[in-house]
C-alpha cells in the first residue's frame, strides 16, 4: 500500500564550479543538480570546466523578465471587443493603480491582447520581484478583471485563464514574446580547450549544430526550439532550487548558436522562459534554503536581484550541459560508452574513431 505521507528523494550533486560574467552577476559557482540521469552530473561538469578556462566564462545577459496572466472577455460582437481592447489601451494607468492595490511587488508592464470572433483575450504582463510569480499574476490578474468587468461596457468573464499567457505548455507566443527571465548566455572557447576538453572541434560542433538543432528541429516541427537538451540541465536545477518543475515544459523553449571562429568555438544558448523565484512555495524547504544560500540568492538587495541571480545561474548551467552534449555527440560511440560506463559501471562496445 502506498504511504501517504513518504517522500520521494531525488538524488542531487554540486557540480562546478561554474564561471559567469555579464550585467547580472559575476561569480564562480557550483550549481546543484537533482536528477536520476547520473551522466548528466559529470556532462554538465565538463562544461562547467570548459567554463573556468575562458577568460570571461560563460557571460549571461538578461534581457528581459516578466510573468504573464491572460484573461479572457466574452463580447456582444467583434466589433464591441475591439471597443473593450481600445478602452483597455487608453487606461493603463488605472491598471497599473489596481495592480498597486493587490500586491506590493507586482508592477503591471505590459498588456497585449487579440480578438478573435466575439471573445477578447487579454495578455497582462508583470514584474514580480524575487517571485516567480504565477500566483502573484494571477491575484492581479483577477482584480483587473473585475476592474474591467466593472468599468469597460459590453463584455463579460470568459475565464481567469484564456491559454494566451501560456502556462506551462510550449507556444510560438511565449517563445516570441517571453514569459518569466530571458537570458542569453555566450562562451568563448580557445581551440585549444576545445581539443583537450572536448575532444571534437569548433566546426564539428558547428555543423552538428546546424543539422542536428536547427534543420532536425525543424523538420519535426519544434516550436520557436533549436536545442539539444536544456530540459535536462533545468528539471535538474529545478527540482534542487525548489521551482516549480512543469515550467520545463515552455522554458526548455530555446536556441542553440555556434559559430567557428578560427578554431575557436563561440557557444550561445537562448532562453526567453526561464522561470525562477527565490520565494515562494517550495522555498521554505531546508534543502532548498541551503541550496538558495550556496549559489548567493540569499542577499538583502533590492526585490528581484536573487531571482535574476538565479535565472543567469541555470542559464549558465543550461549552456554548460548542452555544450558537453553536442560535443560528445560529434564523436561516435562516445554518448552511449558515457552512459554505460556511469549507469551500468561496464564499457560500451568499441567504435570506429572520428575522422
Amino acid at each position: 500500500m502506498p504511504h501517504d505521507h513518504a517522500t520521494a528523494g531525488v538524488p542531487m550533486r554540486w557540480v562546478g564550479p561554474v564561471r559567469i560574467s555579464g550585467n547580472t552577476a559575476t561569480t564562480e559557482t557550483p550549481v546543484p543538480l537533482a536528477t536520476y540521469e547520473s551522466p548528466l552530473w559529470p556532462s554538465v561538469g565538463r562544461g562547467a570546466k570548459v567554463s573556468m578556462l575562458c577568460e570571461s566564462g560563460v557571460v549571461a545577459t538578461l534581457v528581459d523578465e516578466r510573468m504573464t496572466r491572460s484573461v479572457l472577455l466574452e463580447a456582444t460582437d467583434a466589433q464591441t471587443a475591439l471597443a473593450a481592447a481600445r478602452s483597455i489601451d487608453e487606461h493603463l494607468d488605472d491598471l497599473k493603480a489596481v495592480v498597486h492595490g493587490c500586491s506590493r511587488f507586482a508592477e503591471l508592464v505590459g498588456v497585449r491582447h487579440e480578438i478573435n470572433a466575439d471573445l477578447l483575450f487579454v495578455r497582462f504582463e508583470f514584474t514580480t520581484g524575487d517571485a516567480a510569480g504565477h500566483n502573484m499574476a494571477t491575484l492581479a490578474g483577477d482584480a483587473l478583471l473585475l476592474h474591467l468587468l466593472r468599468t469597460v461596457p459590453g463584455i463579460a468573464y470568459g475565464s481567469i485563464s484564456g491559454n494566451y499567457c501560456t502556462d506551462k505548455k510550449a507556444t510560438a507566443i511565449n517563445g516570441i514574446l517571453g514569459r518569466g527571465k530571458n537570458v542569453v548566455t555566450e562562451l568563448l572557447v580557445p581551440r585549444a580547450v576545445v581539443a583537450d576538453v572536448l575532444h571534437t572541434t569548433a566546426a564539428r560542433i558547428v555543423r552538428l549544430n546546424v543539422h542536428k538543432n536547427l534543420l532536425g528541429t525543424l523538420l519535426a516541427g519544434g516550436i520557436r526550439s533549436a536545442n539539444a537538451h536544456f530540459a535536462n540541465m533545468l528539471l535538474a536545477f529545478y527540482l534542487a532550487t525548489g521551482q516549480d518543475a512543469a515550467n520545463i515544459v515552455e522554458g526548455s523553449q530555446g536556441t542553440v548558436m555556434a559559430e567557428d571562429r578560427d578554431g575557436d568555438l563561440y557557444f550561445a544558448c537562448t532562453l526567453p522562459n526561464l522561470i525562477v523565484g527565490t520565494v515562494g512555495n517550495g522555498k521554505d524547504l531546508d534543502f532548498v534554503e541551503a541550496n538558495l544560500a550556496g549559489l548567493g540568492c540569499r542577499s538583502a538587495g533590492e526585490p528581484g536581484s536573487n531571482a535574476r541571480r538565479l535565472a543567469v545561474i541555470a542559464a549558465a548551467t543550461v549552456l554548460c550541459g548542452e555544450l558537453s552534449l553536442l560535443a560528445a555527440q560529434t564523436n561516435p560511440g562516445e554518448l552511449m560508452r558515457a552512459h554505460l560506463h556511469l549507469e551500468r559501471g561496464r564499457p560500451a562496445p568499441e567504435t570506429p574513431a572520428q575522422t
